[in-house]
């Protein structure tokens, strides 16, 4: 199981309205060319998103399936990627101060992703994650500066 966590210096509310819109995960997931379609209802559970990961030419579409939402608090998704099976990703967004300590879990669930999981792939894993919380975190302030900012 890979592990990561972020202080994200924006409040949790700020944090979420990012994990809610399905249709932004490609600015802050790493590896994601395109997202090719979001549930309307998402992020509730069994909502899916599908969006295409790869390097270059090598592409695979994957899907992720909300398999547990606490809004504002705790998301829970259950990635697919056809042929390395599926893992876990769980989010939970704990308010800290006016920010945000982000904690991110991966684990393969299925497929051949459980026989090589270990050292060498959570230690990989976990170098992307940290990669996609540093994104996530910009963003969020990024977002969060714009809304302070007081409109003539």
């Amino acid at each position: 199981m890979s592990r990561n966590r972020r202080l994200i210096l924006s409040p949790p509310s700020t944090v979420w309205d990012l994990l809610a819109d399905g249709s932004r995960y490609g600015e802050w997931v790493s590896g994601t060319q395109e997202i090719t379609a979001v549930d309307p209802h998402w992020p509730e559970v069994g909502a899916r998103l599908r969006f295409r990961v790869g390097l270059g030419p090598v592409t695979l579409d994957d899907t992720c399936t909300v398999r547990i939402c606490e809004p504002g608090r705790r998301l829970e998704l259950e990635a697919k990627a056809s042929p390395f099976g599926a893992a876990r990703i769980a989010m939970n967004l704990i308010p800290w101060g006016g920010n945000t300590l982000f904690l991110l879990e991966w684990h393969p669930l299925r497929g051949p992703g459980t026989r090589m999981h270990g050292l060498p792939v959570d230690y990989l894993a976990s170098i992307r994650n940290g990669m996609m919380l540093t994104k996530l975190a910009r963003i969020a302030v990024r977002e969060g500066d714009r809304a302070a900012v007081p409109r003539p």
